[in-house]
C-alpha cells in the first residue's frame, strides 16, 4: 500500500496544512471556557493522573460526562503531562490536529480521483469554513479534529483501491483507523456508509469497467461484506456509548421530546445545516431544542427541500455520480447526530457539520465545472472562471471564520455572542451568568439566571447556583434570602427526580438550602438540613464536600449565616 504523494501533492498538503494553521493560529491565545472545558479538563481529576498506569486505565474506563471516548481522554492526558494547564498548549494541538486532518483529506481525495486541484479545494473548504470553527477553536472539541484525522486517515488507506479490491494491507489499516476514530469520537460510526458511497464513486468498484455508473448486485454484495468487520467495529462502540450515556442518564426520553418532534427537528436540522454551509451567519455555541415545536408547514418545507435534492441527485446519477455520492456523504453522516436518538437539549450543533460539510463541498467541486461547460463557455475562460471563484470562496470562507474566532476568545464573549444570535437560550444565559460571577458582576449573573431559570424551570445546576449566590452574596443589593429558600426547594425538588443527580449532587443542593435557611434567620433548620448534607456527602464519598459543610453547620449552630467573601 504505497502512499507517499507525489511531489506537487504532498507540496498542495503542506499548503493547506499552513492554510488552516494560518486561519485558527489565534485560536492559541483563547481562554478555557466554563463551557464543558471545566468539566472535562480544567476540574478533571483524572488529568492529574499523568501518563501512568492510573492515568491510563482513567482515560480507558471513564465514562464521566456520559462519554467514551478515551483516545480524546489520552490526548488531554499528554498535553497535561506536557504543559500543565495551559490553554495554548490544549489550542494549538487542536489546530495542530484539523490541519493535519485537512491535508490528509486532500491527499485521499487527490489520490481517489486524481484530480488534484478540485481536492484542494474541498480540503480547502474543510480547512476554513466557519462552520468549523467550533470543533477546532473549543478545547473540550478535541473529539472532531482528532477523530477527523482518524477519518482521512481511513480515506486514504482506502483511496488505492482503484475499481478493484482493497489488499488486505488497506483493509488492515481502514480497520485501524476507524477503531482508533471511534476511541476520539463515536460519530464516526458512519465512515463504512461514507466508504460504501466512495466505492460506487470515484473508486467504481460496484459497476463493470466499461459502465462503472451500472451498480451490479454481485459487486455491491461483495463490497458490504468487505466492510462487515467494519460494521461488527461499530456495534461494539455502539453498545460501549449506550451504557456510557444510560449510566450518565444523557439521554432524552421520548415523554420529553416524542418521536414526531424528533423527526420534524431532523429535517429542519438538515435544511438549516444546508443554509449554514452556503451562508454561515448567527452561529452560536449552542441552538436551543424548540421545546414548544415545530410547525407543520416548517417540516413539509425542510422534508420538500430534502427529498428534491436527493430525487435531483438520484436522477443525475449516470451522468453525474459525484452529486448523488456527495449528497448522500452530507446527509449520512449527520444521522448520527440529528437527534432522533436525543442526547442534551441542543437542536443541532456547527461541530455536528465538521465533516458530513465534505460531501457537499465535492459535488460543489466537481459540479461546477461541469456547470460551466454545460453553459457553453470555452475551456480557458471555464479555467479562469473556476480559479477565480475558488479563490474568492476560500477567501470569503476564511475571513468569516476569523470573524467567527474571536466571538471564542472567553465565556462571556461567546455566550453573549450566542444570546445576540439565537432566542430563548438558556444554556447560553446559565454560562454567560457564571462568566459575570467569576468576573465579580453578581447582579448580572443572578439576572441571566432567573431569565435561564424562567426559560428551563427544570435547570438544576442553574437553580442551585442563582439560590447560593441569593443566600451567601455580601453585596446587599443582591442579598435576596427569601428569594433563595424558594428557589433552593425548587432545586430539592428537581434533584428528588429519577436520574437528575447523583448522591453529591443532592448533597451539595441540601448544602445550598441550609445557607439560605441560615440566611433567612432559620438557623434551627439550617443547621438540621445541613447536618443532612454533610451525612449525605459521606456516604456519596466526597470528603471535601463534608468537611466544607461541617465548618457551615457549625456556624448555623452559633446563630450565624455563612457569607462568601
Amino acid at each position: 500500500m504505497a502512499l507517499v504523494p507525489p511531489r506537487r501533492e504532498a507540496l498542495l498538503a503542506i499548503g493547506l496544512f499552513a492554510l488552516a494553521a494560518a486561519v485558527f493560529w489565534p485560536i492559541r491565545e483563547h481562554a478555557f471556557l466554563n463551557y464543558d472545558d471545566d468539566h472535562y479538563i480544567t476540574r478533571e481529576p483524572g488529568l492529574r493522573l499523568g501518563l501512568g498506569p492510573a492515568g491510563l486505565a482513567w482515560a480507558v474506563t471513564s465514562f464521566d460526562g456520559a462519554n467514551w471516548f478515551p483516545a480524546t481522554r489520552l490526548s488531554w492526558l499528554l498535553d497535561h503531562a506536557l504543559f500543565g494547564l495551559d490553554p495554548r498548549a490544549f489550542h494549538t494541538t487542536d489546530l495542530c490536529l484539523h490541519a493535519l486532518a485537512t491535508a490528509l483529506l486532500f491527499l485521499a481525495l487527490a489520490r481517489m480521483t486524481q484530480s488534484r486541484w478540485r481536492s484542494a479545494f474541498v480540503a480547502a473548504v474543510f480547512a476554513v469554513h466557519p462552520l468549523h470553527v467550533e470543533a477546532v477553536a473549543w478545547a473540550s472539541g478535541r473529539k472532531d479534529p482528532l477523530s477527523a484525522v482518524c477519518f482521512s486517515a481511513a480515506l486514504l488507506c482506502a483511496s488505492g483501491a482503484k475499481a478493484r479490491a482493497p489488499t488486505r494491507a488497506e483493509r488492515a489499516g481502514v480497520f485501524a483507523c476507524l477503531a482508533l476514530g471511534l476511541m476520539a469520537k463515536p460519530t464516526l460510526v458512519t465512515l463504512p456508509f461514507v466508504l460504501l458511497l466512495l466505492d460506487a464513486w470515484p473508486l467504481a468498484r460496484l459497476g463493470p469497467a466499461t459502465d462503472p455508473t451500472r451498480i451490479d448486485a454481485r459487486r455491491l454484495r461483495r463490497a458490504v461484506l468487505e466492510k462487515l468487520p467494519l460494521g461488527a467495529l461499530v456495534a461494539a462502540d455502539c453498545v460501549v456509548v449506550v451504557l456510557a450515556q444510560q449510566a450518565g442518564g444523557a439521554v432524552v426520553g421520548l415523554e420529553q421530546i416524542p418521536l414526531g418532534a424528533r423527526v420534524a427537528n431532523a429535517l429542519v436540522a438538515w435544511a438549516a445545516y444546508l443554509r449554514l454551509a452556503v451562508f454561515p451567519t448567527g452561529l452560536a455555541v449552542f441552538y436551543p431544542h424548540p421545546v414548544s415545536g415545530i410547525g407543520l408547514g416548517k417540516t413539509a418545507l425542510a422534508f420538500g427541500l430534502v427529498a428534491g435534492v436527493t430525487l435531483a441527485a438520484g436522477a443525475a446519477w449516470r451522468r453525474r455520480p459525484y452529486l448523488l455520492v456527495g449528497w448522500l456523504w452530507f446527509l449520512g453522516m449527520f444521522v448520527p447526530t440529528l437527534g432522533l436518538v436525543q442526547v442534551g437539549a441542543q437542536s443541532m450543533a456547527d461541530r455536528y457539520a465538521y465533516l458530513p460539510l465534505t460531501g457537499l463541498a465535492i459535488a460543489v467541486a466537481w459540479g461546477a465545472p461541469d456547470l460551466l461547460a454545460a453553459l457553453g463557455l470555452p475551456p480557458r475562460a471555464r479555467r479562469i472562471g473556476l480559479g477565480a471563484g475558488a479563490v474568492a470562496a476560500i477567501a470569503a470562507l476564511a475571513a468569516a471564520t476569523s470573524l467567527q474566532i474571536r466571538t471564542w476568545r472567553d465565556s462571556e464573549t461567546l455566550f453573549r455572542h450566542a444570546l445576540a444570535v439565537t432566542r430563548e437560550n438558556h444554556i447560553a444565559h446559565a454560562h454567560l451568568g457564571d462568566a459575570l460571577l467569576e468576573h465579580g458582576q453578581a447582579s448580572e449573573a443572578v439576572a441571566h439566571w432567573e431569565e435561564s431559570l424562567r426559560l428551563r424551570p427544570a435547570f438544576l445546576e442553574v437553580a442551585n447556583n442563582l439560590a447560593w449566590v441569593l443566600a451567601t452574596t455580601s453585596i446587599a443589593s443582591v442579598r435576596d434570602p427569601g428569594r433563595a429558600v424558594a428557589v433552593a426547594e425548587q432545586a430539592l425538588a428537581i434533584a428528588a427526580r429519577p436520574q437528575v443527580a447523583d448522591a453529591a449532587e443532592r448533597a451539595s443542593v441540601l448544602d445550598t438550602l441550609a445557607a439560605a435557611q441560615a440566611a433567612a434567620g432559620r438557623f434551627a433548620d439550617a443547621a438540621r438540613t445541613a447536618g443532612d448534607a454533610r451525612a449525605l456527602a459521606e456516604r456519596a464519598g466526597d470528603a471535601e464536600l463534608a468537611a466544607e459543610v461541617s465548618q457551615r453547620e457549625a456556624l448555623y449552630r452559633a446563630g450565624r449565616a455563612f457569607v462568601e467573601r
